[in-house]
């Protein structure tokens, strides 16, 4: 049995979880998976893996194992690109993490129109608010927004964006407009409950330091989309991205607030690890994005 796909198994097995899942994002069956993996160890003659039905957990030698096997795979992929770097497109299977909402409706969408550019490459994508660790998860790239302060990150700006604070104007005309951040505690605001984060509360730029306002209001939600809808309703001022609120603006559905006050460190990136050699799967990836983000009126009309 090849030696390599042995090695391929068991890395895919540690990354994914279950051997379904790692079979299905290396297009084989799971008895196969567990077959190349029953291989190496046999060839071996260690365990590297405990195995049940609902759970993979590495043993003492498969840990030391793991991480050879992955700097092993990095180092061969990096030579390949670097042989065929001539080659127009993309090849090999990008894993992508991004959040939830954002994810849903300006990365996953424009996986389809990428694999047609690259038809030796494909994709996987995890959406979730949770920050994901990169390295530690396995993760070939990540979208973030706002100011990223991880040093041992690459971070390429995809689009601006900013939060700001909106309102439907009909809100705006019953409650009038706040002035300052201060005002905000005098309004019905609009914001993520503790399953959503941002508990610290809003954040401004006054007089050239950054303050925090906490807020309340009779509504709260884990989920920005239908804070989003909430506002639309006229139903209290919200603290959205731009990239989210852009089309309700210009339409005259959302009004901004505060704008004197906003903070500039919103901007959409894709992040991905430090390393020697950027495999041409993540580049063109990463090139595919911020072209789709730079069509004109891009964000008006999602």
């Amino acid at each position: 049995m090849d030696k390599l796909k042995q090695i391929e198994a068991f890395v895919a097995a540690n990354r994914w979880g279950t051997l379904a899942r790692a079979a299905q994002v290396i297009g084989v069956t799971p008895a196969m998976l567990g077959r190349r993996i029953n291989g190496l160890e046999s060839r071996l003659g260690v365990r590297l893996l405990h195995r049940s039905t609902r759970h993979l957990g590495l043993t003492e030698e498969g840990v030391v194992f793991l991480e050879q096997c992955k700097k092993l795979l990095v180092d061969l992929e990096s030579a390949e690109e670097q042989v065929t770097a001539t080659r127009t497109g993309a090849r090999g299977h990008l894993s992508v993490t991004a959040p939830s909402g954002y994810g849903r409706g300006h990365v996953a969408p424009h996986g389809p129109s990428f694999m047609a550019e690259n038809p030796e490459a494909s994709l996987s994508f995890h959406l979730d608010d949770r920050v994901t660790d990169l390295k530690r998860e396995g993760y070939d790239l990540g979208i973030r927004i706002g100011d990223i302060s991880d040093l041992d990150l690459v971070a390429i700006r995809l689009a601006p964006n900013r939060r700001v604070v909106c309102a439907s104007p009909s809100y705006l005309e019953r409650k009038g407009i706040p002035r300052t951040p201060a005002d905000l505690q005098r309004h019905n605001c609009l914001a993520f409950n503790p399953l959503g984060g941002q508990q610290g509360g809003w954040d401004f730029l006054e007089n050239g330091r950054k303050v925090t306002i906490r807020v309340a209001g009779d509504l709260n939600c884990n989920d920005g989309e239908m804070l989003h809808r909430w506002a639309c309703q006229g139903l209290g001022l919200a603290w959205r991205s731009t990239w989210e609120i852009q089309a309700e603006i210009e339409s005259g559905e959302l009004v901004t607030v505060l704008d004197e006050f906003t903070l500039t460190n919103y901007d959409i990136y894709a992040v991905y690890p430090q390393q020697q050699h950027i495999p041409a799967k993540t580049r063109l990836f990463v090139e595919h994005l911020k072209a789709v983000y730079g069509t004109p009126d891009y964000w008006s009309a999602s």
